[in-house]
């Protein structure tokens, strides 16, 4: 598991985008990507020339912050999407993150952020097919069914945010019941249905290095 350290905000920046890292004041006026839509520091507003290595770099830390990897995890991905046969290389790594437990709490809208998802996870207030589970990297596999505990149920997060998650809408492969606080994994997650902007091409090519 690992742990996006220092200001979120400031990441974003750093890669030009906006990666979802936080929740909401990451798409107000308050916030830094959009006060200061350029890189942190002194030269920030400086314009630069990106070498092909750049560019594989500033791809694949774009990836690896927003789905909240550390370099070991990310690179086991990448790894795991080079080695297959069966499907592409971009379907198998997109498959990877976004099949992990920690992602799919996020997509199914039980987290305004997938680092709170992560510790909705880890904290034990997340249950796979009734059986607790604590590893944020768990695969799901379609025919899975998330729960949220009876516990978290009762905090003041979950229901002040309930009439949120009701308004949510899931992409394809994930079927929700707010109401019950379920979901279900009914299909593959797949690059169109993520949302992900990032050239994964790119990404693979600098972990074949």
């Amino acid at each position: 598991m690992a742990f996006i350290l220092g200001p979120k905000e400031k990441k974003n920046r750093a890669v030009g985008e906006y990666l979802q890292l936080k929740a909401e004041r990451s798409l107000s006026q308050k916030s830094a990507m959009i006060r200061k839509p350029y890189r942190p520091g002194m030269h920030g507003k400086r314009r630069r020339m990106m070498s092909e290595y750049a560019l594989q770099l500033a791809e694949k830390q774009k990836i690896r912050l927003t789905y909240g990897l550390s370099e070991r995890r990310m690179k086991r991905y990448a790894s795991d999407a080079t080695r297959n046969k069966i499907i592409s290389k971009t379907d198998c790594l997109v498959r990877g993150l976004e099949s992990r437990l920690d992602n799919t709490v996020f997509r199914a809208g039980f987290a305004p952020s997938r680092s709170i998802a992560r510790q909705l996870v880890s904290h034990g207030h997340i249950l796979v097919n009734n059986k607790r589970v604590t590893i944020s990297s768990y695969a799901m596999r379609r025919g899975d069914i998330i729960t949220v505990s009876g516990q978290a149920r009762k905090t003041k997060a979950f229901s002040e945010s309930l009439e949120t998650i009701k308004k949510h809408i899931p992409p394809a492969w994930i079927k929700t019941d707010p109401d019950a606080l379920r979901a279900e994994v009914v299909g593959v997650p797949t690059l169109e249905q993520s949302g992900i902007n990032f050239n994964i091409p790119l990404i693979l090519e600098f972990y074949s290095r």
